[in-house]
């Protein structure tokens, strides 16, 4: 078997709780992986607004998901309200393939998703099949970027946007940055402009100096060089395979 990563060294950053199928399928490639968690997903500090919605959600047309740690902490808000069974009853939309397989790993059917996993990309998929009477429901990241939210309140449409979660810089752990020292990666693996300033704050960016840098959308890879970070490739979905496709392009142009 041809292995396109053999021997190469990948740090995939990443919430504390996600990317082992990303982390499998790089080693599958023959690469050295290390997974460094940078942030940790919490509820959000007043829970009411998105119980609320929970449970009324039957009263919206479209529930619109950024991100599978949305579809989850809704669909466990559903349950607590014990009206998950309404949730067939509306249209969904996810922001790009992982948060489409989130909603569809529940029993439901995504209407929308666009071929580009960014905000702006939904909202074109999204644009033609609204109307101004539409109520749509957004259960987003406390600290969510707001160009769906925006270019949706411009048609006219009715958004409610509720806190479905925050994130918070985990604590890097003092072994984890001597092991990345002593032996630093040759590429590093960035999934959301939120991990990317977790890095910086965290790491550092002078580890970044001789390693080539992946980003798994173009939303990602604006956050990074404004950041200052050069990014070698740009995955062209927001998928596991696509990263380790754009992980070779990087490594072997």
């Amino acid at each position: 078997m041809d292995r396109r990563l053999d021997g190469i060294k990948v740090l995939v950053t990443r919430p504390r709780e996600r990317a082992e199928e990303l982390c499998f399928l790089l080693e599958d490639e023959g690469a050295e992986v290390l997974s460094l968690p940078l942030l940790e997903l919490h509820p959000p500090e007043d829970p009411r607004p998105l119980a609320s919605a929970a449970e009324h959600v039957q009263r919206y047309h479209w529930v619109v998901f950024a991100s599978p740690s949305a579809v989850e902490s809704f669909v466990e808000a559903l349950r607590l309200a014990g009206t998950l069974d309404r949730l067939s009853r509306v249209k969904l939309a996810a922001v790009g393939p992982r948060t489409a397989r989130a909603v569809e790993g529940y029993g439901l059917k995504v209407e929308a998703e666009p071929n580009e996993g960014t905000g702006a990309a939904l909202f074109t998929a999204l644009r033609d099949v609204l109307g101004p009477d539409d109520d749509v429901l957004l259960p987003a990241a406390e600290e969510g970027r707001r160009e769906l939210e925006d270019g949706l309140r411009d048609l006219g449409v009715r958004v409610t946007r509720v806190t479905a979660y925050r994130s918070a810089p985990a604590t890097v752990e003092p072994e984890a940055l001597a092991q990345l020292k002593e032996a630093p990666p040759q590429v590093v693996l960035f999934a959301s402009p939120r991990t990317a300033e977790a890095f910086v704050e965290g790491v550092g960016r002078e580890l970044l100096a001789s390693a080539k840098v992946v980003a798994i959308g173009p939303t990602t890879a604006t956050a990074l060089t404004q950041l200052g970070i050069p990014v070698a490739a740009v995955a062209e979905r927001p998928t596991p395979e696509a990263l380790v496709d754009a992980t070779v392009r990087a490594v072997h142009g």
